[in-house]
């Protein structure tokens, strides 16, 4: 159960037109989780696993990544036209875009805690990881109606997790984004939004604009060391409110799909993390069918990744529950992940 998952920030990077990208790959068996990372766009290839890789385990994600990673990224702007910057609120907050494509996800949040569950008193997840046509992962969840999480590679693995009350809600390497996003559920767009940055250690939330941009500065000139080192021949990002923005949202975006893909089968998380991922105004959302089943089909493109890749997302319309996700980066195998939710009951496992 010691796969290692790919870990992914889009850094710095231009050498005339040559894209450098960096990779991490890491075994997701560290006890702890800091998410201290440079203002660079970021992704998770394959989000629905990593969460839940070794029982009661954490994953430093930002962290390890970010010790490889090239940080600048002179496409950063979001896909912004040049000569115009997007309005942004004052750089010590988290602000939010939101937009009307977006609504569908409030409504959404709205009603599925109203949603009455067949029978059982669990819902059993198994979530399938590709890259290209190479599956990478097979991982069950067992989320129970308790706000109980218990994961393995097989429903065996799930029977021992229970046995041994390794419960990922309270303990897995997740929980932080788990807990913000249960409070996000109830919080205003801007309170959900700064609560869950914080529980992700993102290093510019909270800070005022002096502060911010100290930071900001630092990282962007311990960025050059390293694209030099690579060769590369990149101007350093300038602050801006307007980039702190862009920040901010990809930092939202990583973080409110990693605590889904951990906590899928959690209303009160489905619901916090779709009223957070509404706030971000680059995300799009349609209408979709997915099997016969009515379903949402909610996008971050370009804008969100520091103008290349997308990743989407597309849920059960009336659940919330993940139906499929797939991250698309330029120069890499589609990586995708497909969730088959069902009730059981926990006992007669």
């Amino acid at each position: 159960m010691a796969d290692p998952e790919t870990v992914r920030l889009l850094g710095a990077t231009s050498a005339g037109d040559t894209t450098m990208e960096a990779t991490s790959t890491m075994e997701t068996t560290t006890t702890t989780r800091d998410h201290d990372s440079s203002p660079a766009a970021q992704r998770r290839r394959g989000i629905g696993i990593a969460g839940r890789w070794g029982i009661g385990a954490g994953v430093g994600v930002a962290a390890a990544a970010a010790v490889v990673a090239v940080v600048l990224n002179s496409s950063a702007t979001g896909g912004v036209e040049a000569g115009k910057e997007p309005s942004a609120a004052t750089s010590g907050s988290t602000a939010v875009d939101g937009s009307a494509e977006s609504a569908p996800l409030m409504t959404l949040a709205g009603s599925i805690a109203t949603v009455t569950p067949a029978a059982g008193d669990a819902w059993l997840v198994k979530a399938t990881q590709v890259h290209g046509t190479k599956t990478m992962q097979v991982v069950y969840t067992l989320y129970t109606d308790g706000h109980e999480i218990y994961t393995g590679n097989s429903v065996n693995d799930i029977k021992r997790a229970i046995a041994r009350d390794q419960d990922q809600m309270t303990d897995g390497g997740y929980a932080p984004l788990l807990t913000a996003a249960v409070a996000a559920a109830d919080s205003s767009p801007a309170d959900g939004r700064t609560q869950m940055l914080t529980a992700a250690k993102d290093p510019l939330v909270g800070l005022d604009p002096a502060a911010q941009k100290a930071v900001w500065d630092k990282q962007q000139a311990d960025a050059q060391v390293i694209i030099k080192q690579k060769g590369g021949n990149a101007k350093p990002k300038p602050y801006s409110p307007q980039a702190v923005q862009r920040h901010f949202d990809n930092a939202l975006w990583t973080y409110s799909t990693q605590a889904l893909s951990a906590g899928d089968g959690n209303t009160q998380v489905r619901a916090g993390v779709l009223r957070l991922l509404s706030t971000i105004s680059a995300v799009s959302v349609k209408n979709s069918t997915t099997h016969g089943k009515a379903t949402l089909t909610i996008t971050a493109g370009p804008d969100v990744f520091g103008g290349e890749g997308s990743e989407v997302l597309t849920i059960d319309a009336t659940t919330g529950m993940l139906v499929k996700d797939v991250s698309t980066v330029p120069g890499l195998a589609r990586a995708s992940t497909t969730y088959e939710s069902s009730r059981v009951t926990k006992a007669d496992l």
